[in-house]
């Protein structure tokens, strides 16, 4: 069997049972053979990786949303090195609490696995990746900037109650896992192909974005695999609460806290034009979405009066054709 008929969707035809398993395996070996260590594969006291208050390297370029916007640009040189030192710092900082959010949701979800149950195998994988994670952008915002504001007050206070979703709704959690994963992702890719950063930042994007492909491919699969499992009353409930999911976490990972913002000295009427509130940014928060519409459609659950959501949060557009299209021209 290499494919399974979704009988309660649109003729979506989801990967089988075995071929889940064959994933799981080749994602597995992967983490074995290519894997990191923060401290042994980043030479954290090289001169390559100094942190120098003066380095023009971590002025922002345009693939940060900060960097594009005229405000930054018509800062002094000095002034725009201190900023991006800043967010660089900023940004890493949200991504380790947002991993440590993870890494309580997997092991919450593992809990309940069954013996011989292959999810358990890779999932671990994966949270010893990501526990190396926190403890490389730990170190990078201890060098970079250790005064760094993090994620907002509310989402440290909601951790333990999404974490705990991991048992009670995992489809939800996986969910949660794909809504910080993606913007974060589409963040780092952006900049390394604009041309990277300082080398320090460069490192340890390098390595998230290798590791990091895994893991988003296996939320993929995850849902792809479960969600047509669910009876009729979770899977509508899971239709409602995907979009505002996506929504709420991408705001976290791409949006400066209020404390971040003021540190940054960004003007509030500058914040509303970055995020959200101008026709690009509007167009780029769409764009963060099109792998996860694509998801969505293939499980039956970005449609009818659940699609309003979709817009009501600004994500709704064009799928992607495939996974990891190239910024998809959402509309």
């Amino acid at each position: 069997m290499t494919a399974v008929q979704d009988e309660k969707s649109t003729g979506y035809v989801r990967q089988g049972k075995q071929a889940y398993l064959d994933t799981l395996r080749t994602l597995s070996e992967a983490s074995v053979e290519v894997h990191f260590d923060p401290f042994k594969d980043i030479d954290w006291d090289s001169d390559e990786l100094a942190v120098l208050p003066d380095d023009e390297r971590w002025i922002l370029n345009d693939a940060d949303e900060i960097g594009a916007h005229p405000w930054y640009k018509a800062l002094p040189k000095q002034r725009q090195i201190e900023i991006g030192m800043y967010r660089w710092a900023q940004v890493a900082k949200v991504g380790l609490q947002f991993e440590q959010l993870l890494i309580g949701g997997v092991m919450n979800h593992l809990v309940w696995a069954k013996n011989n149950n292959p999810e358990f195998r890779y999932a671990t994988h994966e949270v010893t990746e990501e526990t190396h994670h926190t403890q490389m952008f730990q170190e990078f915002v201890n060098r970079v900037n250790p005064d760094v504001a993090g994620a907002p007050t509310y989402f440290k206070v909601l951790v333990p109650l999404m974490a705990s979703a991991g048992a009670w709704f995992p489809e939800a959690f996986f969910t949660g896992i794909l809504a910080g994963e993606e913007p974060i992702d589409h963040l780092q890719k952006g900049a390394m192909r604009s041309g990277g950063s300082h080398p320090a930042a460069n490192r340890i994007m390098q390595i998230h974005i290798a590791e990091e492909a895994r893991h988003i491919g296996f939320a993929h699969q995850y849902l792809e695999q479960h969600v047509p499992e669910l009876g009729r009353v979770k899977k509508t409930l899971l239709a409602y609460v995907f979009p505002v999911i996506m929504r709420l976490l991408c705001d976290v990972i791409m949006v400066p806290s209020k404390q971040a913002r003021y540190d940054m000295g960004i003007p509030d009427d500058v914040a509303k034009e970055i995020w959200w509130k101008s026709e690009e940014s509007e167009k780029l928060l769409r764009d963060l979405f099109g792998d996860v519409r694509l998801l969505a459609d293939n499980l039956g659950i970005r449609k009818g009066p659940a699609k309003l959501l979709w817009k009501l949060t600004g994500i709704d557009g064009r799928a992607s054709r495939f996974r990891a299209e190239p910024r998809a021209a959402s509309y």
